[in-house]
């Protein structure tokens, strides 16, 4: 599954193009799809929670873990 950074920076680029490009037709359509993506990214959390490393422990820098 795609994050919401990811898909808030693509409806995001598809914005700038629309507002760039002369044919409506085209700017319309990016317009939408930006929409898609907006859509698609609100339910999400804000931020990523992909999958950590099984060696990360929470709290402890890499210095100060321990040999077991």
């Amino acid at each position: 599954m795609l994050g919401k950074a990811y898909l808030t920076k693509q409806a995001s680029l598809l914005l700038e193009f629309a507002r760039t490009t002369s044919d409506s037709r085209l700017s319309a359509k990016l317009i939408s799809k930006a929409a898609d993506l907006k859509s698609q990214a609100d339910p999400l959390p804000d931020k990523d929670q992909g999958p950590k490393a099984p060696d990360v422990t929470p709290g402890v820098s890499p210095g100060e873990q321990t040999q077991s």
